[in-house]
Order: structure tokens, then C-alpha cells, then sequence
């Protein structure tokens, strides 16, 4: 009988010790160091206070240019200076864009995603991107991007042609992001994220576990999503999908219950915010999805492909819902 007490004590004692509600490395810390049950049963706390806790959110992502990209990222089979099978290609016209939201919509999906691999888009680019923007906004679907680093004035005409959101993620924290990425500085992913929030735009920033990091380069990446002001609206948690010819290829997958406890402190650090299950849910048994989804997941990349990268098909996802009585929201 003392079981649930001593649990919601124990999650107490990891909550911020400002009133202003920002997270310091060793609180988050500190919420990796739960006993699991204690912190599953404190994030799913949280999450029947702010969503309905048997509600998912479907999002469908279309890569709308593919390959080719300049910048180093040592996950990315896009970049251009890995050989990952992955080929240039160009940028998509309008109708078939057009024609995957609408089937998406059919499938059930609320929410479109279109990627570029781009370090950021020329205007001729964004001219293009923006009359896609429109019409997927016309099939009544939410939409969102994610074409890389914005120059000045770009969030704005993203914003006017009716994009909801914009994705930037961060990937890693500060201190780890280095290993990872070389071309660009972390300084300049939060530089765009600035910018997005200066254009009303909503933000959609998560990162990659498994690629190396420790738990506290984890830890250190929930707190620089939690005390942005505001948090993301949608962070997505990606679990590194080693690609052949990444610097990343060779990497052991991270331990499944370490990703739970991440997706659960993504859960209690960011209470409002929709935390996805991302990149890496393919090769997870739905066990180990049921499970993040009691962590505090509400939110699905939905369909047979991210980026360049397998998702499960959406009649698998169907028969998994069916089977936790989970519904779209």
C-alpha cells in the first residue's frame, strides 16, 4: 500500500527547484536514476494531466528532396561524402506531393511532413516549398518542414504561406554535438529555432539517442529542449538507425529500457508537449513501443518510410493500436 507514495515522493524530489520551472542536468540526472517503475509511473503522471493517455497523434514524413546534402552529420545517409546508396535527387514536383498528403490523410494521418536535405534552402527553393506548404494545407491536414538551417526573413514566408511547424532538431547536447556534426555549429540549429519562434511559427526539436553520447550528454540534451521558452511543442526522440557507409554504421543499439527512460524524462520535463517516437520504431517489438507509450509517447511517425530510412506500415501500427486501444487524435 506505501508503493505509490514512496513512488510520487521520489519523482517529487527530481522536480525543478525554481519556481521558474527550468531543469538543471542533474535533476534530469537524477530522473534517469529511478527505479523504471517509479519514473514510468511519474511520467504517465503527467501525461493523463495534460493528453489523453490513450490518444496517439499520426504524422506522415515525405522527404520532398533526397540526397545530396553538404553537411556532415555522421548519421545521415544523405550526406554527400558517405556513399550510403542513398542518391541525389531532385526536388519533387507539386502533384505528387500532393497526391502522398492525401493519401496520407486517408490512412488517418493529422499531420504532413516534408523534408529537404538542404544546409538551408535557397529562395528559389523555399518559393517551391512554400506553394506545397499551401496545398497540403488545403487538404485540412496540419503541416509541418524541415529544410535545414533558415536565413533571415525565411521563417517569416514559411509562416505566410501557413506552414504550423517547423523542425530543427538538436540532435545531441552541446557538448557532445561535435562528434557528431563538424560543418555547422550547435549554436546555429537554436540560431533557426529563434527564428522560427520570432515568425509564430511552432517548433518541433528532439535528437538521436544511441550514437555514442552518455547519460548525461542524454540528460544535458532533454534539459536544452525543456528550457527552451517555450519548450517544442513536438520533440521527437529518434533511436540511431545505423546506416552502411555512416560513421555510425558500426554502433551497438542503445539499451531499450535507457531509451525508455528517455522518452519518459522527455514526458515529465516537457509536460504539453507531443513527445514522437521517431526514427528506430521498426525494429522495436511492440512490447518495447507499448512501453514507451506508458513512458509518456503520444506521437507517431506513420507509414512505410521517414527520410530514406524503413518505418512500419500502417496496417502493422493499425493492428498494434487495435490491440493497446489506442485511437488518433
Amino acid at each position: 500500500m506505501n508503493a505509490i507514495p514512496q513512488a510520487a515522493t521520489l519523482a517529487q524530489d527530481c522536480s525543478p527547484t525554481t519556481h521558474s520551472a527550468r531543469w538543471t542536468v542533474a535533476e534530469v540526472e537524477a530522473l534517469y536514476q529511478l527505479p523504471l517503475m517509479d519514473l514510468i509511473y511519474r511520467a504517465q503522471q503527467v501525461h493523463r494531466e495534460n493528453f489523453d493517455a490513450n490518444a496517439i497523434q499520426r504524422s506522415t514524413l515525405l522527404s520532398v528532396k533526397t540526397g545530396g546534402c553538404s553537411e556532415d552529420c555522421g548519421y545521415c545517409s544523405q550526406a554527400a561524402r558517405y556513399t550510403t546508396g542513398t542518391e541525389r535527387e531532385a526536388l519533387l514536383p507539386l502533384d505528387e506531393v500532393i497526391a502522398a498528403a492525401q493519401a496520407a490523410k486517408d490512412k488517418g494521418a493529422s499531420r504532413f511532413c516534408m523534408g529537404a536535405a538542404w544546409r538551408g534552402p535557397k529562395d528559389k527553393d523555399l518559393a517551391k516549398v512554400t506553394e506545397m506548404i499551401r496545398a497540403v494545407k488545403g487538404l485540412g491536414l496540419q503541416t509541418c518542414v524541415t529544410l535545414g538551417m533558415l536565413k533571415e526573413g525565411q521563417a517569416d514566408e514559411l509562416k505566410e504561406a501557413g506552414l504550423d511547424y517547423y523542425n530543427h532538431n538538436l540532435d545531441t547536447d552541446a557538448s557532445f554535438y561535435g562528434q557528431v556534426i563538424t560543418t555547422h555549429k550547435h549554436a546555429d540549429r537554436i540560431d533557426t529555432l529563434g527564428q522560427v519562434r520570432e515568425a509564430g511559427l511552432k517548433v518541433c526539436s528532439g535528437g538521436i539517442i544511441g550514437m555514442g553520447e552518455s547519460r548525461r550528454n542524454r540528460a544535458a540534451l532533454i534539459v536544452q529542449l525543456a528550457n527552451l521558452n517555450p519548450p517544442p511543442e513536438s520533440v521527437p526522440i529518434n533511436n540511431l538507425v545505423p546506416i552502411p557507409g555512416t560513421p555510425m554504421a558500426a554502433l551497438a543499439p542503445i539499451d531499450n529500457f535507457e531509451f525508455v527512460r528517455t522518452i519518459a524524462a522527455a514526458r515529465i520535463t516537457m509536460p504539453a508537449s507531443f513527445v514522437r517516437l521517431s526514427a528506430g520504431r521498426q525494429a522495436m517489438a511492440e512490447e518495447l513501443q507499448a512501453l514507451c507509450f506508458l513512458a509518456g509517447a503520444n506521437s507517431i511517425f506513420y507509414g512505410d518510410k521517414l527520410l530514406t530510412t524503413g518505418n512500419p506500415e500502417a496496417d502493422r501500427d493499425e493492428a498494434l493500436f487495435e490491440k493497446l486501444g489506442l485511437r488518433p487524435i
